[in-house]
């Protein structure tokens, strides 16, 4: 008889996924005398979800290091095109490479990867291809190296994290580098440093994801140098953000755009952050649209430096030391929209308690922005804030409701300070002044609601309904 060479292991895998997806039995014995497949958590074979890494020599619940194993499998997997299904258990691995063309996948919770040690828990770079879903990445509370994170993805072209649980990371839990593609559905609780750092992203999706716990920041989208970016950060869900690092606002955001233009926030929900809910940093053509932020410690919606074109829309705000602020004209920041928004409850706190600066704002501007139907409700210093001293230009203020604040609308009048329109708003329960000129955060002049504001050259004061 001919020389028959020994079973391949991987092909009696696919051979066995096949099989199990089409109903069929193996060379024509009785269904009943097959041996049983792993099953999924749900009931079904782990073959219906790709090869069965139980056929490939991962074992579930082994107190072994099995990261040659899984790597073998991921490799061999992958050049075959064929997702790796990996039954549920645990599974203790560490520093395992991501070919191109892997696709990890498990029963959401019942898969756990459990950090042993090494760079990172899971990497990809320079790939075309990488998908994980339903996998939960433990990282042990184990040290991870500078500058890097528990899943770790550099210049992958297509990249799918989804429905994903990622715990425990020492440092960032997911780090993501010149990448392309999506993570949705997944939830990143207590990470050290950064849930998700992205950047320089080439048309990333960041949404659905439940963040729960970081030290530094929930989201940050960067870029080393400014250029277009486009990420999307939609209806995400965050809480607990921290300060762990300090400063004066670099860290402690829920949300962080830094240097990366055209970039859209919209629809997330984010409370109880030690800064800023979302923060745009020099960052152009920035949408902060539709989300709702409760309970940070400093300002809640933030486009600042050196950026062009921002709209602020549509958002609710719930407790800050100031609700929007369109700020540092004199580093270049300008053109704004900031429409629609509900802010409310803004008052002093004890994060970055600067005396130099007005704390208890509701919306603060400075230069070529229009600031039109928003509601603000008791801001304890200012509803409206129209400029910082001589930097000023050409703002509009106008159909806004203000309400039960210190001073209702608060406009610069310092030499220096151009075109401002203050019209149609209405404005009650003011404590201190209805409309008011000031020098930085100093009243100096009466309220302007009555009359006077002719005096001024560069400020139109007209048709606001005061009560």
């Amino acid at each position: 008889m001919p020389h028959q060479p020994p079973p391949d292991p991987l092909r009696r895998a696919l051979l066995g996924g096949l099989a199990g997806v089409a109903g069929l039995t193996i060379a024509g014995a009785p269904a009943a005398a097959q041996p049983r497949p792993p099953r999924a958590a749900g009931g079904g074979p782990v073959s219906a979800f790709g090869v069965d890494a139980a056929t490939l020599g991962l074992r579930p619940g082994s107190p072994d290091d099995q990261t040659f194993v899984l790597q073998r499998a991921l490799d061999r997997t992958a050049a075959t095109g064929a997702p790796l299904a990996l039954p549920p258990g645990v599974y203790r691995v560490g520093g395992v490479r991501l070919p191109d063309g892997a696709r990890l996948v498990g029963t959401p919770g019942a898969v756990k990867l459990v950090f042993l040690g090494g760079a990172s828990l899971l990497s990809a770079d320079r790939v075309g291809r990488v998908a994980l879903d339903g996998l939960v990445l433990d990282g042990n509370g184990r040290p991870l190296p500078e500058n890097r994170a528990l899943l770790h993805c550099e210049r992958v072209d297509a990249l799918a994290v989804t429905d994903c649980t990622i715990a425990g990371a020492d440092g960032t839990a997911a780090y993501l580098y010149a990448c392309a593609g999506t993570v949705a559905d997944t939830r990143i609780a207590d990470a050290g440093d950064v849930a998700i750092q992205a950047r320089d992203s080439r048309g990333l999706v960041i949404a659905r994801n439940v963040i729960a716990g970081a030290g530094n920041a929930g989201i940050q989208v960067l870029r080393f140098e400014a250029g277009e970016d486009g990420t999307l950060v939609v209806d995400n869900r965050l809480t607990g953000i921290r300060n762990r690092s300090g400063g004066t606002g670099q860290f402690g955001n829920a949300i962080n755009v830094f240097r990366a233009n055209g970039v859209i926030v919209r629809g997330n929900r984010i409370a109880d952050c030690a800064f800023s809910g979302v923060r745009g940093n020099s960052a152009s053509n920035l949408q902060i649209v539709g989300n709702t932020v409760t309970r940070v410690g400093e300002t809640a919606l933030y486009s600042e430096f050196e950026f062009e074109a921002a709209v602020i829309a549509g958002n609710i705000v719930d407790g800050a030391q100031m609700g929007v602020s369109v700020a540092n004209y004199a580093s270049g920041g300008r053109v704004a929209v900031v429409q629609g928004n509900i802010l409310r409850n803004l008052a002093p706190g004890p994060v970055n308690p600067d005396p130099e600066f007005l704390l208890g704002v509701g919306i603060s501007v400075e230069a070529d922005t229009a600031v039109t139907g928003n509601v603000v409700e008791r801001a304890t210093a200012v509803g409206i804030a129209a400029g910082w001293g001589r930097y000023l230009r050409d703002v509009a203020l106008t159909g806004n409701v203000v309400r039960e604040c210190g001073i209702g609308i608060g406009v610069t009048v310092v030499p220096g300070a151009r075109s401002t329109l203050v019209a149609n708003n209405v404005i009650s329960g003011s404590r201190r002044g209805a409309i008011l000129g000031l020098d930085h955060k100093v009243p100096v002049t009466e309220d302007l609601a009555a009359g006077g504001a002719e005096r001024y050259p560069h400020l139109s004061v007209s048709g606001n309904k005061v009560s």
